[in-house]
């Protein structure tokens, strides 16, 4: 590889970081026009992995918009976060997929805290604004809940 396709990757990467960022900011934040932004026009979302539903993403930020009123406050940890773009014979294409660790600690209405943790898989496309999720899903692993911090 040469360095300017090097740095395209490295270009790539952070770009795709950011959308991730984006995406987990915009949840803790009910920021759903923002949660919007981050699809591709077709984009969907999959959160039957964690007991939620599956839809075109502008469905699925309505549903959030309902259900994360339950959890006023909420703090989203994306982590590990395993990045693979697409290699057109040593150069970087316009799909990649990311995979990465989550813990999700909230708090419900009651005070009571609640807690998950999982994967996410995330599907980007390279669009003319960018990096876009094309798919998200959820795959939870493990839930903890119970009263508030002693």
């Amino acid at each position: 590889m040469t360095q300017r396709v090097d740095l395209a990757t490295v270009m790539d990467r952070l770009a795709i970081d950011e959308v991730i960022t984006g995406y987990a900011v915009a949840v803790d934040d009910a920021d759903w026009p923002a949660y919007r932004a981050l699809f591709t026009q077709d984009g969907r979302a999959d959160y039957r992995g964690s007991g939620g539903i599956e839809g075109a993403a502008g469905d699925i930020a309505d549903w959030l918009a309902e259900t994360m009123r339950l959890f006023p406050v909420r703090q989203h940890l994306i982590v590990n976060r395993r990045v693979r773009i697409q290699d057109l014979g040593g150069y970087p294409g316009d799909s990649a997929e990311a995979l990465a660790d989550y813990v999700n600690p909230m708090r419900l209405e009651s005070g009571d805290d609640f807690v998950c943790g999982g994967r996410y898989t995330f599907t980007l496309l390279r669009t003319d604004a960018g990096w876009r999720l094309r798919s998200v899903a959820v795959h939870e692993k493990w839930r903890r809940s119970g009263g508030p911090p002693a």
